[in-house]
């Protein structure tokens, strides 16, 4: 019962702390954590003891597999030199320098266990690293790079952990260590790649949804629990299988099966990840606790904790800075990959929040060990001094650096581009499968639901969210009110009995997946203040001639479609043809006068002459400039 009573506490607690995170725009790991503190010290709170098995084979493998199953393989393989160079490099040289600092500061403490402590404390937190790193709108190349590091770092970590633990108990050679490692990589990437394997092969012949889904949860543990049965990296095992099974997975069979392991993945990686902050800030109290009576003095160890963390704020950088200009040095990787402004290794340099599995780690050093409640306190220290220190304050670092963030309004741009050429492979598919027995009517339908959705698309980028809503926006609004409708009528129906059960079942299920498409136009509508400007565009598939041979012209004082005004239609948004200057209204709009000037006068280059907008649209070459 108390542990019942206990699991339901941690759920609503990390429930509430998240949407008071929201409504009050705070990060909510940080939330969690103070929280957990906070209640640490409440009198009617017993003692939380972390059980370092249940954080590093129960809650590390599912958190690190649905990071690495949302990463791209191929942002990861793009920016390997870098990512190796922090989660493999970093980690070797933060374990090694704050070894030295444990070291000189307390030389009762031996060399072995103070190495130990610096491989603990130098990996920065999977889920701390990218919630936040996405909360506070970096670049994305920064967010590919901390999320490839915090996938990778932890392996490194653990390697490291174990052959300064087998130092402590006896002697241990260079050499061995370096088997350690080449066992632990090549390991891990094996049983990683059997994993992915075996699991979409599975997969791929399983169409029940719920069998389909429960395999998607295992996978994490069919790599990991392998892995360590034969003394490689669980760690790196579930990361590659979680990397394959991610790129993969758009190309299974079966929509139902990947969208509700989509939605499991959601549920478990978001309680997963917010009880662990929640964890930490409840070890707060008992950690404290365990160093009252240590020899070495409260004073004198309480002050070594505030240099420790103090070396791991200032190593980071230390490494960083070096390692992301002196390979640009070579003129080959110069070429291949510019050096970034200084702002970007500054910013990597501080987002180095530390986590659960730092604890985890140090819980798991002997019992036996001299001093060991000091490490233990001074991994807590360097946990909660970085979560609070650099959690904090990355955001305002961010916006002082002027580091531009995700454009949305390119994104939205790009989005557009993306289905428009999907629409038109998809019409491409269907004037090759139709015969002259398909009825017109199937032909019209197909025809004009392909089209709508691209067009759904285009309507997203030029009308600010005061004014009123896209047709595709109004359509969904009102859809969801008739759904609403038609739910509670077959509600009202339920309660007489007319009707079997599953009958009604399965007609609420249709509603709920109508339903669930409708959301994201909806979401879009209520998100839409918050975009970006949309000056200075990037074309996202190429140029071509018309639009490198568009002169820029001048836009006309008061826009409007003379076609519309002359059929008294409304267009939707506006269009200018780069030719002659006519303006036209986008395909959304009833009239669609900006294609048909094109149809009629072959002029392949037209722009928005929305606000804020620059881009431009070649007809001939279906390319966005």
């Amino acid at each position: 019962m108390d542990i019942a009573l206990g699991l339901l506490v941690i759920v609503a607690v990390v429930c509430a702390g998240s949407l008071a995170g929201r409504k009050l725009n705070l990060p909510v790991p940080l939330l969690l954590v103070l929280a957990g503190v906070a209640g640490s010290f409440l009198p009617f709170i017993p003692p939380v003891e972390l059980n370092p098995e249940l954080v590093l084979v129960g809650l590390l493998p599912p958190l690190l597999y649905a990071a690495a199953f949302r990463t791209s393989l191929f942002d990861f393989t793009s920016n390997r030199r870098s990512i190796g160079l922090l989660s493999v490099g970093y980690v070797i040289f933060g374990a090694l320098g704050v070894g030295a600092v444990v070291w000189r500061l307390f030389p009762e403490i031996p060399l072995a266990a103070a190495i130990a402590l610096g491989a603990v404390v130098a990996p920065p937190d999977a889920v701390a690293a990218t919630a936040i790193a996405r909360r506070v709108g970096m670049p994305r190349r920064i967010v590919n790079i901390l999320e490839g590091e915090s996938l990778v770092n932890d392996a490194t970590a653990l390697v490291c952990l174990r052959a300064a633990v087998a130092a402590i108990a006896g002697s241990v050679s260079a050499v061995d260590v370096a088997a350690g490692f080449v066992v632990a990589a090549g390991g891990g990437l094996v049983v990683g790649l059997a994993a992915a394997y075996i699991l979409t092969e599975i997969r791929k012949r399983i169409s029940n949804v719920a069998i389909n889904t429960s395999t998607s949860l295992m996978a994490p543990f069919v790599a990991f629990l392998p892995a360590e049965a034969i003394h490689a990296s669980g760690v790196l095992a579930v990361v590659v299988t979680g990397l394959v099974m991610g790129t993969k997975a758009p190309s299974m069979p079966n929509g139902a099966a990947r969208q509700s392991a989509r939605s499991n993945w959601d549920t478990v990686q978001f309680l997963l990840e917010n009880s662990v902050f929640l964890l930490i800030g409840l070890q707060v109290r008992t950690i404290i606790d365990s160093v009252q009576d240590d020899s070495l003095g409260a004073g004198r160890v309480w002050l070594g904790c505030a240099v420790i963390l103090l070396a791991v704020l200032v190593l980071r950088p230390i490494w960083v800075f070096p390692t992301t200009y002196l390979p640009r040095l070579i003129p080959a990787v110069r070429r291949k990959d510019p050096a970034p402004p200084w702002q970007f290794p500054a910013i990597v340099s501080w987002a180095g929040m530390r986590g659960v599995v730092t604890l985890a780690a140090v819980l798991t050093l002997p019992d036996d060990l001299e001093h060991r409640n000091v490490l233990v306190l001074a991994a807590m220290v360097v946990v909660a001094g970085t979560l609070v220190l650099q959690g904090f304050t990355l955001p305002a670092l961010v916006r002082a650096l002027g580091v531009p963030g995700p454009d949305r309004r390119e994104d939205a741009l790009n989005q557009a581009s993306l289905m428009q050429l999907a629409t038109t492979a998809g019409m491409a598919r269907l004037e090759e499968l139709r015969r002259e027995s398909d009825p017109p009517e199937v032909m019209d339908m197909l025809r004009r639901r392909t089209q709508e959705r691209g067009l759904a698309a285009w309507e997203r980028l030029g009308r600010p969210a005061a004014e009123a809503a896209t047709p595709s926006q109004r359509y969904a609004q009102l859809r969801m009110a008739m759904l609403e409708a038609e739910r509670e009528k077959v509600l009202e129906l339920r309660r007489g009995g007319d009707f079997a059960h599953e009958v009604l079942s399965e007609v609420l299920e249709r509603l709920d997946v109508e339903e669930s498409m409708l959301d994201a136009s909806l979401n879009e509508l209520d998100s839409a203040a918050d975009g970006g400007g949309g000056e200075g565009l990037s074309q996202p598939g190429g140029v071509c001639d018309h639009l490198t041979a568009a002169m820029p012209s001048p836009l006309p004082g008061d826009p409007a479609c003379a076609g519309c005004e002359r059929e008294g239609t409304t267009p939707v948004h506006l269009r200018m043809c780069l030719a002659c200057g006519h303006v036209g209204c986008c395909d959304s709009s009833a009239g669609r006068h900006a294609s048909r000037h094109f149809k009629e006068t072959g002029h392949p280059v037209m722009r928005s002459i929305e606000p804020g907008e620059e881009w431009r649209w070649c007809y001939v070459d279906d390319l966005l400039g």
